[in-house]
């Protein structure tokens, strides 16, 4: 289900003080929405160290046998201070069953993540970048995990708005 507005602002403040942690956190500012483009929302901080760019969605449907399960966030970020571009990340909602893999499958083509704790990411960058054209050119993205209970879970994401997202964070963070 995508996210309310409100919420999506609040877990960008997480993020800000997750990305600068070990920073004082007059380094940080807080995120600027740069536009909701369908399901998704492009944000920018702009931090001491440089500016950092991201897109993020929460599933339009959410499946699995669970009880109680935390938000769950795909996201693309850019740090060009860092030459980074394209991270794809993934939050679950819940802390994923150590040494497991995530399905991630876009318009039918498949990527294999990680995961450490409730995130999970690409290998390398090269799947990273793969992964966020898909996004950007994709029309719905499936991604399977499995929690450290052994439950398995399915979450379904239109892109709708997936390209334009990766727009307005490629204009902002340009390098």
């Amino acid at each position: 289900m995508p996210m309310p507005r409100a919420s999506l602002f609040l877990f960008s403040l997480a993020l800000v003080s997750g990305l600068t942690l070990a920073a004082p956190a007059a380094q940080a500012q807080n995120p600027v929405e740069l536009g909701v483009h369908g399901n998704w929302t492009a944000y920018r901080i702009d931090e001491t160290g440089g500016k950092v760019c991201y897109m993020a969605a929460q599933p339009d449907k959410a499946e699995g046998k669970y009880n109680r399960r935390g938000e769950i966030f795909a996201l693309i970020t850019h740090r060009p201070a860092e030459g980074s571009r394209n991270v794809f990340s993934y939050i679950a909602g819940y802390e994923y069953k150590p040494g497991s893999d995530v399905t991630v499958t876009i318009d039918g083509q498949s990527y294999t993540l990680f995961s450490q704790d409730d995130t999970a990411w690409a290998p390398d960058a090269a799947t990273d970048e793969k992964i966020a054209n898909a996004i950007r050119k994709g029309s719905k993205m499936v991604v399977k995990g499995r929690s450290s209970r052994d439950t398995a879970t399915t979450d379904t994401f239109i892109l709708k708005g997936s390209g334009a997202a990766h727009d307005a964070i490629n204009e902002a963070c340009a390098k």
